[in-house]
C-alpha cells in the first residue's frame, strides 16, 4: 500500500464511523482484487475504493448546501434523501481534500452507486466492489453476484443495476434516472452477446 494511501486512512479513519470505516476496507481490497483479476492498475483501484464514500462522514453535514457550494445540481428527488449527493459530493473532496486529479478516479467516484452507459474498467471495478465486498450485509444474488463479479464485469453490472431497481421498487424509493440507464445499457451489452 502507497504512503498516500496509508495517509488517506488515517484520516478517513477519524472522519468516518467505524462500520463505515471497515465498508471501506473491505471495498478497496475486493477492488484491488478485481483489478488484478482483470489486469487493471491496482492502486488506482485501491485509491478508488479508499475515497469512494468520503463524503460519508461521522459528523452530520449538509449534503445539499454542500452540494450547492461545490456547484453540483442537485436534482429533485434527492431533497428526500439528500445521502443520494454522497457520492457526487465525494468526487468533489477526493478532489480538495486529498489533492486526486485522476479524472478516471474521480468518474468511478460519482458514479459507483448508480453506474452509468459505458462505464470504465474502473467504473465497473469500483461499482461492483461496494455492493460484493466481504462485510456487506447478504441479500438476494450477492453469491451470485460474487461469482459473476470475476467472470463477467458487464454481465455483474447488469445484476447488480437489476438488484439495485428491484430493491428500491419494493421499498417504493425514488430511484436515481442513472441506476435505470445503467440497467438497459448493459442489458443491451449482454444481448447484443446472442
Amino acid at each position: 500500500m502507497t504512503i498516500e494511501v496509508e495517509e488517506i486512512l488515517t484520516s478517513l479513519k477519524n472522519k468516518l464511523k467505524p462500520e463505515r470505516y471497515h465498508h471501506t476496507i473491505g471495498v478497496m481490497f475486493t477492488a484491488a482484487n478485481l483489478a488484478y483479476a482483470y489486469g487493471f492498475d491496482a492502486d488506482k483501484a485501491i485509491l478508488a475504493g479508499a475515497l469512494h464514500d468520503c463524503a460519508k462522514l461521522a459528523e452530520s453535514i449538509d449534503y445539499i448546501d454542500e452540494c450547492k457550494r461545490a456547484g453540483i445540481e442537485v436534482p429533485t428527488f434527492c431533497y428526500d434523501n439528500p445521502a443520494l449527493l454522497h457520492a457526487d459530493l465525494g468526487a468533489v473532496y477526493a478532489k480538495e481534500q486529498y489533492h486526486i486529479e485522476d479524472e478516471e478516479i474521480l468518474h468511478a467516484i460519482r458514479v459507483h452507486t448508480t453506474g452509468c452507459s459505458n462505464m470504465s474498467m474502473l467504473d465497473k471495478i469500483l461499482y461492483l466492489a461496494d455492493y460484493i465486498e466481504p462485510g456487506r450485509y447478504p441479500y438476494d444474488g450477492i453469491e451470485q453476484l460474487r461469482h459473476t463479479a470475476y467472470k463477467d464485469l458487464d454481465y455483474a453490472v447488469l445484476l447488480e443495476s437489476e438488484n439495485v431497481l428491484s430493491y428500491l421498487k419494493a421499498r417504493g424509493c425514488v430511484t436515481d434516472p442513472r441506476t435505470q440507464e445503467t440497467y438497459e445499457y448493459y442489458k443491451a451489452v449482454i444481448e447484443s452477446r446472442w
